[in-house]
């Protein structure tokens, strides 16, 4: 097992993941829970061939925007790669996994999508390209890693607080609905997951006690609007493998591997989660 918390482009310091090549893509991989959001994309993802940008364009229609090749002639124009997507353009390179996820999250959660562009060409506009800052960063994390989360049980969000992982992962929790993924965001998420066994951290934004197409439109509304993603820090980390069900085998023994699931580091507060009254 590999303990690989999906990296954003601020990790400079870190090795680059390699996705395997598509004909060595076991497809029983499409099988993990991860991707069950996107089952109805079964023939672009375990297909035998590449989708051609073409194809990606004729399945995944996004309302104003459409996928162009990223060339050398595209890359010329000055351009961010935001600022492209604002004007409609998603930049994809060919027989790319990275790219190909992302194209899906792009069909399967546009309005998360959408303002995430949106707030980072805000920033772009006030910052320039040069520059970066904490809330470029938070973005990008989000994008790259981001899972969403639902929570009907306070309980749990004390035990998230607290880093207290047996109580947040008891399957009698998520088998009733206490707790749930409802969308997996990060594309970089996705492409890790093509290697089975990796032990994934996805960085989280909590809604409380809605069901997951409203828990989905309260975020995109949140991001939109600028009320969430000012910070990395605001983001809790949730090591995927944890959710019962999500990895084998889960025993005791594996919930104690402290380099996956830590302990709270001392300092370490999460913020208030969005709840249906914010």
């Amino acid at each position: 097992m590999t303990c690989a918390p999906a990296a954003d482009d601020a990790g400079a310091g870190r090795r680059r993941f390699l996705a395997p090549p598509r004909d060595q893509v076991d497809r029983r991989c499409f099988e993990q829970r991860i991707f069950s959001g996107f089952a109805g994309y079964a023939e672009l993802l375990q297909g035998a061939d590449w989708p051609d940008i073409a194809a990606l364009n004729a399945h995944l229609a996004v309302q104003g925007k459409h996928f162009v090749v990223q060339d050398d002639a595209l890359l010329g124009d000055g351009l961010h790669y935001e600022q492209r997507v604002a004007q409609g353009r998603i930049a994809t390179r060919a027989q790319n996994w990275h790219d190909l996820f992302n194209a899906l999250v792009w069909a399967r959660y546009p309005a998360i999508k959408c303002a995430l562009n949106a707030q980072q060409c805000l920033h772009i506009a006030a910052m320039g390209t040069a520059q970066r800052n904490r809330a470029q960063a938070a973005l990008t994390q989000f994008d790259e890693s981001g899972v969403i989360v639902r929570v009907r049980d306070p309980a749990l969000l004390s035990a998230w607080d607290r880093h207290d992982w047996m109580t947040l992962f008891d399957p009698r929790s998520w088998q009733q609905g206490d707790i749930a993924v409802c969308a997996v965001i990060g594309h970089a998420l996705l492409e890790q997951a093509l290697l089975p066994g990796r032990l994934l951290v996805g960085k989280c934004i909590v809604v409380l006690g809605e069901g997951a197409a409203a828990c989905v439109a309260r975020v995109a509304a949140a991001i939109g609007e600028g009320r969430v993603l000012a910070e990395p820090s605001e983001l809790r980390p949730l090591p995927l493998a944890g959710i019962p069900g999500w990895h084998a085998p889960q025993d005791a023994a594996f919930y104690q591997l402290r380099d996956y699931f830590r302990p709270l580091r001392e300092g370490r507060t999460y913020p208030s989660v969005l709840s249906p009254g914010s």
